[in-house]
């Protein structure tokens, strides 16, 4: 049975009966200071009926008790009417989740959506912001395909235009031939060392050229390292055969540096579509919107759309020399992405500085009456920010994706052996430990913030084994695969099905979180939000742990009680490793 749906439709007899109200009814959990377990609100009854708030509570009360047998029993405190459902509901919903093998994957609703996520530039590594991007991006479609829907995962990276450049030029003219062989060093931080090398050169001619009498803005367009990058993207769009050469070796490298930090965080795609051959793509859109008056050319030849009736501005879509901009790029690629794919809907997972090209895009392919621009969704984030500030990739400030991944590995391995617990692990166990350890940190500790939040990571708080991380939650499944292997060696069977037995609050407590789990997860699909899972996790490894503080497992001498509590805590630690699967984190069975 659905124990809240069946409650509500209870609890709004009642009123029709004794009251002739018609109403919504919404319950919350019982506090654990008072007994219960769903409270139902009476207050917003007490003006309508004009009725003391502990005389509607007791009224309620005992109908629900006297016409349901899933109710036992009730206690008001002023207006809080604190419901007791029997024993054998929670029996028959615990029996009813061990039965189901597929318990939290929902229905498929025939829908398929396409999230693109990462979306680089290949003239640097991956840092930090992006792994929250693709943290975000890598669980928001494991928690859609769990509500039902079919996913593509795709990534559009950027790897032509001036920055690009500019990486090329540094390495071409101090370069000396390095490669990633020669250096042994990683191809995405070669190239990432040129753009730093191009900064530095190209602000020391501003300076001389300041010095010389020029104001900033002038030694910024004229300083020749800037003229020759441009000069270097002229050709490169003329395909000239020297700079297209040059430009496939840095590639190369960077896209075989990106695949090896992919694999090591636990992040792939279906697609990966490359703005090298998107860039000129939208054009058409252009001559299209114009033909049906989406667009208007102004005297000097350019092309732009009014978007004030959607509460925008004036944008402009296509230069005088008819040449795109970047808007008119996203205008091809979305069209593109939609006749590859015919997906329902679009999600974009990228950080809030570009609120306002999403809000332009999809308002552009409403104008033009494209069927899928409703389906169409920026999954906005923050930055990540660290207790130092904020990071510049071109001055060589960012943390590293790999540096810090490499780090928060040698943390948990520090933090592992601090606590003894690994002596008999062989070398390739505790390594894979380590690693499942510093990744689940990382991960839990960036998606357990709200997407939309900017955020403050603090690396030694995220691997801490007490409180809201990953390796708490890690340990507590660890504790619970500790137990179920002490009752495999005791030859005590873990049972798929449980007697009906009286149970305790604690025990009723996990059996509600348990029961919540679906409905969790099409919370987190509705909101496109990893932190209602870590959130709800979280919970459910905490009551399991004060659960165990309290509760007698193996020393419990009634064999239907310790079999009833070995098929809880089972359950339990499949919905952790499940939940945390869903933000891309695995969890150890030894720790």
């Amino acid at each position: 049975m659905n124990i809240e749906q069946s409650l509500k439709k209870a609890i709004q007899e009642a009123l029709l009966a004794l009251y002739q109200v018609e109403e919504e009814v919404i319950l919350q959990p019982t506090k654990k200071d008072f007994e219960g377990n769903y409270t139902f609100v009476v207050f917003p009854l007490v003006k309508s009926l004009r009725k003391n708030p502990v005389e509607l509570g007791n009224a309620i009360g005992q109908y629900l008790k006297d016409k349901n047998s899933f109710v036992s029993g009730f206690n008001v405190v002023q207006g809080f009417l604190n419901i007791v459902l029997d024993n054998g509901v929670w029996i028959d919903t615990l029996n009813a989740i061990l039965a189901d093998d597929s318990f939290g994957q929902l229905p498929s609703n025939g829908q398929s959506v396409m999230v693109e996520f990462s979306s680089p530039n290949t003239n640097k590594p991956l840092h930090l912001g992006h792994l929250r991007n693709n943290f975000l991006g890598e669980s928001v479609s494991s928690i859609l395909k769990a509500g039902g829907f079919e996913v593509i995962k795709t990534s559009l990276v950027n790897d032509r235009g001036i920055h690009i450049c500019k990486s090329m030029l540094a390495y071409q003219k101090f370069g000396n031939n390095e490669t990633p062989e020669s250096l042994g060093m990683k191809g995405d931080h070669l190239v990432g060392k040129y753009y730093v090398e191009f900064d530095k050169a190209y602000k020391a001619e501003i300076n001389q050229l300041v010095a010389e009498g020029k104001t900033e803005d002038e030694a910024k367009k004229i300083a020749p390292l800037m003229l020759e990058a441009q000069a270097m993207l002229q050709k490169w769009e003329q395909g000239d055969a020297e700079v297209m050469a040059l430009w496939r070796k840095m590639n190369d490298w960077v896209f075989a540096g990106f695949n090896e930090t992919y694999q090591k965080i636990g992040v792939s795609f279906d697609k990966v579509y490359y703005e090298s051959n998107t860039y000129l793509l939208g054009k058409d859109l252009v001559e299209e919107g114009l033909a049906s008056g989406v667009f208007f050319k102004k005297e000097n030849g350019s092309t732009w759309i009014d978007l004030k009736e959607e509460g925008l501005d004036e944008k402009l879509v296509l230069r005088a020399d008819g040449t795109s901009v970047y808007i008119t790029q996203d205008l091809g690629t979305t069209d593109m992405k939609f006749n590859d794919f015919h997906n329902d809907k679009s999600i974009w997972v990228v950080g809030n500085e570009q609120d306002y090209h999403f809000q332009v895009l999809f308002a552009i392919m409403k104008r033009l009456g494209r069927s899928y621009a409703d389906g169409c969704y920026h999954l906005s984030y923050g930055m990540v920010d660290l207790p130092s500030g904020k990071m510049k990739s071109r001055e060589g400030t960012v943390v590293d994706a790999d540096d810090l991944v490499a780090e928060m590995i040698e943390t948990a391995a520090e933090t592992t052996r601090e606590r003894g617990k690994i002596d008999d692990f062989t070398k390739d166990e505790a390594e894979n430990l380590f690693q499942m350890l510093a990744l689940g940190a990382l991960k839990y500790f960036l998606l357990k913030v709200e997407p939309k939040k900017r955020m403050l990571f603090n690396p030694a708080e995220s691997i801490d084994f007490q409180g809201n991380t990953g390796p708490f939650i890690q340990y507590t499944h660890a504790r619970i695969c500790s137990i179920l292997r002490k009752a495999e060696a005791m030859n005590v069977p873990v049972n798929n099905q449980v007697k009906n037995i009286d149970i305790l609050k604690q025990e009723s407590e996990l059996i509600y979180l348990l029961n919540e789990y679906p409905t969790v997860i099409q919370k987190a699909c509705n909101e496109y939000s990893p932190a209602v899972i870590a959130n709800y996790v979280y919970e459910l490894a905490k009551t399991f742990n004060q659960f165990y503080a309290e509760v007698s497992i193996m020393n419990e001498t009634d064999a239907d009680k310790q079999q009833f509590r070995l098929s809880l805590i089972k359950t339990v630690a499949q919905t952790i490793s499940k939940s945390m699967s869903l933000l891309g984190v695995q969890v150890p069975t030894r720790m």
